[in-house]
């Protein structure tokens, strides 16, 4: 039995008008700009490692991803808490804003939890009396440095972290800025968790040299000797895509 073609639909009129096609790619644009505007701003945020002060953990030319939704929902904008989600543990690595410059902000492990009592003697880190071992943690200086009024390094406490703050210490102990000097992290103040790196590349001139001045620098080889510069820029694919713990 042969099949009969339908009658085309009738086109009410005024329907159907192709948009132009300046108005069809700007509001994907804009509706992609939103999109991007919300999952920075409660989701995802992506952050670089300037400084060694995490090696070997996280280096210098790092680049990573941070669940900003892990511990709850935020206002964008003062990055006080609305909705709780959950707290931070024991040996998490969380971006915070720096409490000494609101301006900066900064990644550490997290080491004491509130209500922990943490001491450090001779570099060996205490928590409720206990000794308590970071694997990733590393010491490149032998020496002990005695506790004084402006030096804790090696000698520290005891202290108890307060309510809704955490005490957080570099993995490169020897090399880190950290709790030990400037105090607390207060729950207000946190992030996120970092989850993943996404890329990471060296080169001569880290960490004061921006990405794009290395690659600059890298691509350059191909117009004086015809082969890229890998000293001056070279990808780590090794750690693309690596998880961090």
């Amino acid at each position: 039995m042969a099949l009969k073609k339908s009658p085309p639909a009738a086109n009410p009129k005024g329907g159907g008008r192709k948009k132009p096609f300046w108005q069809e790619y700007g509001e994907a644009l804009v509706i992609a700009l939103v999109l991007a505007l919300v999952i920075r701003a409660f989701l995802v945020q992506a952050f670089s490692i300037p400084s060694g002060s995490m090696q070997p953990t996280l280096l210098i030319g790092d680049y990573l991803l941070v669940n900003k939704f892990i511990y709850g929902i935020r206002n964008p904008f003062s990055n006080k808490m609305w909705i709780p989600i959950s707290s931070p543990r024991r040996g998490d690595i969380v971006v915070f804003i720096f409490p000494q410059d609101p301006s900066k902000d900064y990644i550490k492990r997290v080491i004491g939890l509130p209500g922990d009592t943490v001491q450090i003697i001779n570099k060996k880190v205490y928590l409720n009396g206990r000794q308590v071992e970071t694997p990733q943690a590393v010491y490149t200086d032998p020496s002990v440095i005695p506790a004084t009024p402006n030096q804790h390094r090696d000698n520290f406490g005891p202290v108890t972290v307060p309510p809704d703050s955490f005490f957080v210490m570099g993995d490169n102990r020897d090399q880190s800025y950290d709790s030990r000097f400037w105090g607390f992290v207060s729950m207000d103040a946190l992030r996120g968790k970092a989850f993943v790196i996404y890329f990471s590349w060296q080169g001569q001139g880290q960490p004061g040299m921006a990405l794009y001045q290395a690659f600059a620098k890298g691509a350059s080889g191909l117009l004086h000797g015809w082969h890229w510069d890998r000293q001056s820029f070279r990808v780590r694919w090794d750690r693309i895509g690596r998880l961090i713990n």
